[in-house]
């Protein structure tokens, strides 16, 4: 008979987990992935655990509690560096998902089509992870290993995404495409952080999801950018030379081929986003 736990302390929580079970959050992949059959495995239910939810600032930066919902986020006040997270958030299901599903249940689901991956990877956030022997961080681009696999361990949580505050002003932005605008699940996706200095970009940081079994950065197009005036010559900029890190595959939603070109595409309406 499958056990269900549902703590209300995160010592209790990791105490629990000495023996395997099923993390449960906001069960938005969890319940439709068990459709017509019995749930015969224990449970690890953390919704319940107040320190897990919520975003906050430190002096470093800003914590984002495991258990906070994409719906919070959305509504909380947070600077424009944020934006591109926030538009994310909105693409993820429809609002009945987005009440529910939690920020680190995206990351540990790690799909290759997690909408939330690419915006946090270009804002450097970091994975904090706990155990009874201590916790610790650890960058999200080392965090997903690959198609929904994580580094976590069985004895471990994730219990923060943290976000550290950028030496200059920070705008981000994000674009999705799909086969429709809602309720879709991507054929490619884009996400940018410019560090502006001057009117120029003094830094950048690229990702793309779903052409690769990780969301992955893109150095050569980042390197490109810096320097440059904010102005249409940062989307004239990208080319396809740029995509080398990304391994698209053929699938029912599109050929490699279509998803190498959608991206440069989507490249160049994201970075007109930031053109005044």
């Amino acid at each position: 008979m499958a056990d269900y736990l549902r703590p209300a302390g995160l010592e209790e929580a990791l105490a629990a987990l000495d023996r395997p079970r099923t993390i449960l959050a906001g069960g938005t992949d969890f319940y439709p992935a068990r459709v017509g059959r019995a749930i015969d495995e224990d449970i690890l239910d953390i919704s319940g655990i107040a320190s897990l939810r919520g975003i906050t600032v430190t002096p470093a930066g800003w914590r984002i509690g495991a258990t906070t919902t994409w719906s919070e986020l959305i509504d909380a006040d947070l600077p424009p560096m944020f934006d591109g997270l926030k538009q994310a958030a909105r693409e993820i299901g429809g609002r009945q998902i987005q009440n529910a599903g939690t920020v680190a249940g995206n990351l540990c689901n790690a799909s290759p089509a997690a909408d939330g991956v690419p915006p946090l990877l270009t804002l450097d956030a970091e994975v904090e992870i706990a155990s009874r022997a201590g916790a610790h961080r650890i960058a999200l681009g080392a965090f997903i290993t690959g198609s929904r696999r994580t580094l976590l361990s069985p004895d471990q949580l994730v219990v923060a995404i943290h976000v550290a505050k950028p030496s200059r002003a920070a705008r981000s932005a994000f674009l999705k495409l799909g086969a429709r605008r809602y309720l879709v699940i991507s054929i490619a996706m884009a996400a940018a952080t410019l560090e502006i200095e001057g009117g120029r970009v003094a830094a950048a940081r690229i990702a793309v999801g779903s052409c690769s079994a990780v969301a992955e950065r893109l150095p050569l197009l980042e390197q490109d950018l810096a320097g440059r005036p904010l102005d249409r010559s940062l989307a004239d900029g990208v080319s396809p030379h740029h995509l080398m890190p990304l391994s698209p595959i053929d699938d029912v939603r599109g050929s490699a081929a279509y998803r190498r070109d959608a991206v440069v595409t989507l490249l160049r309406r994201l970075l007109l986003d930031f053109v005044p």
